[in-house]
């Protein structure tokens, strides 16, 4: 923060900046809202992050809150805009869709830069991020096992230790980079760079901005192609994820393969509309390595019964592999500055269509969300809400259901380097947010209220005993944060209460979390 400071000075005036747009971040948010007012072109939210490319069509020509600040990045070489940030948590940490950072109790610090080169075909773009978290110590709730600091509900079945060891805990990582090439409408490359799939801006079931990016390569569609009745777009995936240093899982298996799909159908005629599914597949490392079987996962059947017998299981079709799939569908009204999405999501697989149709409710979670954006003057606002559902239904009590994101053979669960790939709201059962934001010339804020259901002590298993004291572990938290444009630099602020109903399911806690940062433009 300091460094930032004695360098401001010497920043160029030019207010006029390239975008810097990735899953999770306010300009991606601004980006939407633009795109729901129907000052943006109607181009699928559901597969993120956006090449430069993209962010430069999606750019509107009139005037707009950030017009005097912003630019198309176009050809050339371009120093990225140096961020700094600082957050504190009085009792226990928090946070959400931060990537790489995670929040402790206490002092976290993190920081990035890089550069952007783009020229013709090939873009390229390396911003390296840190982060050190104080992570002071705050009372765990006891897990069973060899391991404290596993996560206590499924300390054998998931990577998601409840603090990152015993003292201060700090990472470099490669963050946002990616090296990509456009070329006859196609789409290849490899990075690091976080993702985003599926139209939930804040919890998504499948992947989103709560975790670190993984390195990949990718294969896809530059843009929307013509399909007769529509337009398609789409992206495969291949990834290496890994464990944290307090995983359940042996060290030799850290590594895991991953392979996913996620496309998106827009039919011709009903503007606004996309339609799409996605599917990811955890692969452990076998002694050889990956096959080309396991690179086309993604397009295999999405019925048990036509895979092939593996002699595992109650089906004789388990395996050590996970897959958690989803289908979703977002419509904008741009006249009517109005969106509506949805999300319908499953762990593993169906047995067959009739398995389908007689047990939708089986091991599923949903996503039910929309938004409202207006300009008044010259300021932008977006009110929009989101729900998340991902409970056991009544089937616990005859047929078991899995909680999401853990599995029994692939010990460290949906997660990456020890944080959830998709929602912590999903893992625990479910969740909302409601939120304000408003985009203004110079600068803008937000308000929310989220809450997160962490767990319960129900016992909805037929053979469970109910616990004669029934608790449910939550999180409400009301927060808000502001961004003021300066000259040569961008200043972020925020402050959070949250409130944790039978923290531990036991009493109840409060959580203050403040933080500011700094966005440095030359």
């Amino acid at each position: 923060m300091a460094l930032c400071l004695l360098l401001a000075p010497r920043a160029a005036r030019a207010q006029n900046v390239a975008l810097d747009v990735f899953p999770g971040s306010t300009s991606e948010a601004y980006l939407r809202a633009l795109q729901v007012s129907g000052a943006v072109p109607l181009h699928p939210w559901s597969i993120r992050g956006f090449s430069q490319a993209e962010t430069d069509r999606l750019l509107p020509d009139s005037a707009h809150p950030w017009s005097a600040r912003t630019r198309p990045a176009g050809n050339g070489v371009h120093l990225l805009s140096p961020r700094a940030d600082l957050v504190y948590n009085s009792a226990f940490p928090y946070g959400a869709n931060d990537g790489v950072v995670w929040a402790g109790r206490g002092v976290t610090a993190s920081g990035s830069l890089g550069v952007s080169a783009r020229w013709r075909a090939l873009s390229v773009r390396l911003q390296p991020e840190v982060f050190w978290a104080q992570n002071a110590e705050f009372t765990l709730m006891r897990a069973s096992g060899p391991q404290p600091l596993a996560d206590p509900d499924n300390p054998a079945n998931i990577d998601l230790p409840q603090r990152f060891g015993t003292g201060a805990y700090r990472r470099v990582d490669p963050g946002q980079s990616t090296i990509r090439l456009d070329v006859l409408g196609l789409a290849a490359g490899v990075s690091t760079a976080g993702q985003a799939w599926g139209p939930a801006a804040d919890q998504p079931l499948i992947l989103g901005a709560n975790a670190p990016g993984y390195a990949h390569a990718f294969l896809g569609t530059s843009s929307p192609w013509k399909a007769g009745i529509g337009r398609v777009h789409g992206r495969l995936v291949w990834g290496s994820l890994r464990q944290s240093d307090w995983s359940p899982a042996d060290p030799d298996s850290a590594r895991r393969f991953m392979a996913g799909a996620v496309g998106v159908f827009t039919p011709r005629g009903v503007d606004g509309l996309e339609i799409g599914f996605s599917r990811f597949f955890h692969i452990p490392y076998g002694d050889d390595g990956v096959g080309v079987h396991d690179f086309l996962r993604p397009l295999e059947t999405f019925f048990k019964a036509h895979l092939g017998k593996t002699g595992q299981g109650p089906d004789n079709r388990s395996d050590a592999e996970n897959q958690l799939a989803s289908v979703f569908a977002r419509w904008v009204f741009p006249r009517a500055g109005l969106e509506v999405y949805g999300e319908y999501g499953r762990e593993d697989h169906n047995w067959d269509l009739l398995d389908s149709f007689l047990e939708p409710d089986h091991t599923a979670s949903y996503v039910l969300g929309g938004s409202r954006a207006w300009r008044r003057g010259g300021t932008l606002y977006s009110a929009r809400a989101e729900l998340l559902n991902s409970q056991a239904s009544h089937l616990q009590t005859a047929r078991n259901q899995g909680r999401w994101y853990r599995h029994f053979a692939e010990r460290q669960g949906h997660t990456h380097r020890g944080q959830l790939l998709g929602s912590p709201a999903a893992y625990g059962g479910g969740g909302s947010v409601v939120a304000v934001d408003a985009f203004t010339p110079r600068g803008g804020w937000s308000v929310d209220w989220t809450r997160t259901r962490v767990r319960d002590n129900w016992g909805l298993g037929a053979a469970a005993v109910p616990d004669p004291d029934p608790r449910t572990d939550v999180l409400h938290s009301l927060g808000g944060e502001a961004l003021v444009f300066g000259r040569g630099m961008d200043a972020v602020f925020q402050v959070r209460t949250t409130w944790e109903l039978n923290r531990h399911l036991e009493d109840d806690a409060f959580n203050l979390t403040a933080g500011a940062g700094l966005r440095l433009h030359f």
